[in-house]
């Protein structure tokens, strides 16, 4: 077929304003995964002065701080960061039952890119493994941002 309109994003984050919402809980976990997000968006050409943190208590927070920040004057794409463990108890099912459906309903409510960063995982050591998956939700931010840019919906 020709004549079809493609958009794919670009990976270039010039000119791109970014939140990022991370939780505390389970800071060993999130810190570091926020350290890697920082340092991508870096490298993709996002300015820091560009990048808006706000830490949330844990994941249940998430969702209203990306809401915050994606009606922030100027935002293009939100990330959320978080990293909910599996305990002895229905706790892990509820919050991260309630984080993912609170930040889908952001990027609905909002029409900007949200990003799902939350870990949800059965150990420490599977959380630890996945910290570097931190770069890919930087990717996306960036990615979707520009896709919906091209789009003319940013």
């Amino acid at each position: 077929m020709t004549g079809r309109r493609e958009i794919t994003g670009r990976l270039d984050g010039s000119g791109l304003r970014v939140g990022i919402a991370v939780a505390r809980f389970n800071e060993y976990v999130t810190g570091q995964m926020l350290e890697i997000a920082l340092a991508r968006l870096g490298s993709l050409g996002v300015k820091p002065s560009d990048i808006t943190v706000i830490w949330t208590p844990g994941s249940f927070e998430l969702p209203l701080a990306a809401k915050r920040l994606a009606e922030s004057p100027g935002t293009d794409a939100v990330i959320t960061l978080g990293a909910v463990i599996k305990g002895e108890t229905a706790h892990f099912e509820h919050i991260a039952n309630a984080a993912s459906l609170g930040i889908a309903r952001v990027a609905e409510d909002t029409g900007k890119p949200i990003i799902f960063g939350v870990l949800t995982t059965f150990n420490s050591e599977q959380a630890v493994a996945r910290i570097g998956h931190a770069r890919g939700y930087a990717d996306a931010a960036v990615e979707m941002a520009n896709a919906y840019r091209e789009l003319g919906t940013a």
